[in-house]
Formats: C-alpha cells, sequence, structure tokens
C-alpha cells in the first residue's frame, strides 16, 4: 500500500473515544499535518458504568443473562458520530481524499456507518491505534505506509 500524501489529504486518526481531524498542508516529500477538527468522548470503562448485576432466566441451567459491555457500546456509537462527522464535512466539500487511521475493531465499525460518498474517498486504511502519537510520530508512519 502506497499512500500519496498530497496537498489537502484528510487523515482521520480515531479510537474509541478521540478522533483528530488532520489536513495535509504540505505535500507528499514534506507532510505537515494540522489539526482541523477534535472529537472527544467520556466513555468509562463497563465497570464504572453497570448499575446492576447481570439479570438471569426463569430456568435452565445457563440462566445468567451476559453483561451488557457499555464500554464497547460506546466506542461503537462513537465511530458512528465520526462517520456522521465526516459525511457533513464530505457534503460541504471540506476534502476529496481520506486516510482512516484506528483500531482494527474501530476501524470496522467506521467503515460500516461510513456513507457512500465518504467511503468513495478513502484512499488507504491503517489498522492501528495512534491517538497518543504526536503529528510527527503519524506524519513519519504515513510517509513509510
Amino acid at each position: 500500500m502506497s499512500i500519496r500524501l498530497k496537498h489537502g489529504l484528510w487523515v482521520v486518526v480515531a479510537d474509541g473515544e478521540k478522533a483528530l481531524f488532520l489536513r495535509n498542508q504540505g505535500d507528499n516529500k514534506f507532510p505537515n499535518l494540522e489539526v482541523v477538527h477534535e472529537m472527544e468522548q467520556d466513555n468509562p470503562a463497563t465497570r464504572e458504568q453497570g448499575t446492576d448485576k447481570p439479570g438471569r432466566y426463569a430456568e435452565g441451567p445457563r440462566s445468567a443473562i451476559e453483561e451488557t459491555d457499555w464500554h464497547r457500546l460506546g466506542k461503537e456509537r462513537f465511530a458512528v458520530d465520526i462517520a456522521d462527522q465526516l459525511y457533513k464535512l464530505a457534503h460541504r466539500g471540506e476534502f476529496d481524499a481520506l486516510v482512516l487511521i484506528a483500531p482494527p475493531r474501530v476501524l470496522g465499525e467506521m467503515r460500516r456507518k461510513l456513507h457512500k460518498e465518504v467511503g468513495e474517498k478513502v484512499q488507504a486504511e491503517i489498522p492501528k491505534t495512534l491517538t497518543n502519537h504526536t503529528i510527527s510520530d503519524i506524519e513519519t508512519l504515513l510517509q513509510a505506509a
């Protein structure tokens, strides 16, 4: 996979709680990613979100109901929020090429939720967690890809 870091390329670096929308103000040889938009979601661990013990069925040896994973559901909802934001930006003509960087599960959820108009602009997907990396680290990774 070779990513062409043309001027104006958008890069979205996300995980289940944070998303950075970056625009390349440089070019392929000298990328210069600048933050255009940032999204954050407060998504505590499931143990901090759940209120009750899991329920039980009335009969049978396997009567316990699996506990809801609120944290995972929050990450999935956040992927939907990112996809919605990308649709609004694409609809306004903010970008014509896009690279998505996110952990595999979040990337898959985003891919399922992307509007066709946005999906057609995705130039590459990188299944990595880079939200805690510096912009410089992200530029280096993209140049190497």
